[in-house]
Parts: C-alpha cells; sequence; structure tokens
C-alpha cells in the first residue's frame, strides 16, 4: 500500500483556502441568508465562502496527486510595493481626490517589479486612471470627486 504523501505547499494553500472559507461562512451564518429569489445580506457571503471552501479542497486533493515546486525566495520588494498601495489610495482618496489618487497607487504597485522602467510605469498609471474615470466616474455615475482638497486646483 502506497503512503499518502501531501505536498506541503499546495496542500498549506488549500487548507488555508479552506479555513478561510469555514470562517467566512460561519460568521455568514449570523446574517439573514433570505432565499434564492430574494436573497438576505448574508447569501452570497455563504455562497463564495462555500466555493472557497470548495477551492480549498480541490487544492488539498490535488497536493496528494502531484509534487508541487518548492518554495522560492520571497518577493520583497514586491510586498513592499504592493500591499501598501491599497492603503495609500484608502487614505489619500477624500484628501487628493479619485484622479491623483488612483494614478499613485498605480505607480507605486508598479514598481513592484524590476523590470517596470519609470516611463512605463508613467504610461501604466495614465491608462489605468483614464480606465478607471471613465468607467467609475462616467459609466457607473459614482459620485467620487475627481480633484479633491487637498490640491490648489
Amino acid at each position: 500500500m502506497k503512503n499518502l504523501a501531501i505536498d506541503p505547499t499546495n496542500g498549506a494553500c488549500g487548507a488555508i483556502f479552506a479555513a478561510t472559507g469555514a470562517f467566512f461562512a460561519i460568521q455568514s451564518l449570523s446574517l439573514d441568508l433570505g432565499t434564492t429569489f430574494r436573497m438576505g445580506p448574508g447569501y452570497f457571503p455563504l455562497a463564495l465562502a462555500l466555493v472557497l471552501i470548495l477551492l480549498g479542497l480541490i487544492v488539498i486533493v490535488q497536493a496528494t496527486k502531484v509534487a508541487g515546486e518548492p518554495l522560492g525566495p520571497i518577493a520583497w520588494r514586491g510586498m513592499a510595493f504592493i500591499l501598501p498601495a491599497p492603503v495609500f489610495f484608502g487614505l489619500t482618496v477624500r484628501g487628493l481626490g479619485f484622479v491623483p489618487s488612483i494614478f499613485l497607487t498605480c505607480l507605486i504597485a508598479a514598481f513592484a517589479s524590476t523590470r517596470m522602467k519609470p516611463l512605463a510605469a508613467i504610461i501604466l498609471a495614465a491608462g489605468v486612471t483614464l480606465f478607471s474615470v471613465i468607467v467609475f466616474s462616467y459609466a457607473l455615475g459614482l459620485p467620487f470627486q475627481r480633484f479633491g482638497p487637498w490640491l490648489p486646483f
């Protein structure tokens, strides 16, 4: 009989997915679920939590069948730029406004890659900013202040 071997990296990821899904499923049960046609505030979070649990179980099963790659070095530069970018956006969107906050957030996140050049980062940030303004301000009509009170114009 063959011993059951689990790839530690994929097994841990699957367990984290399943545990996170279980946590949110339990939390969503305290909200009103409603019915399929008349969904309550807990219905959609419960559905997403169940999907996350299912994905975690699939990853765990796959971890018993396929040997994964060993973990490489931790990408500290990526974490140093990607993680603070949304925090920066949240702290500055009311003061700077939507346009400068999106632009600077994209600029910060773009430098997570060592291959990103300054001109390419500026073009990327301008493109994402233009797309975001078109979609969120004009198409969806969300009431974002495009330029905030911290700016002199």
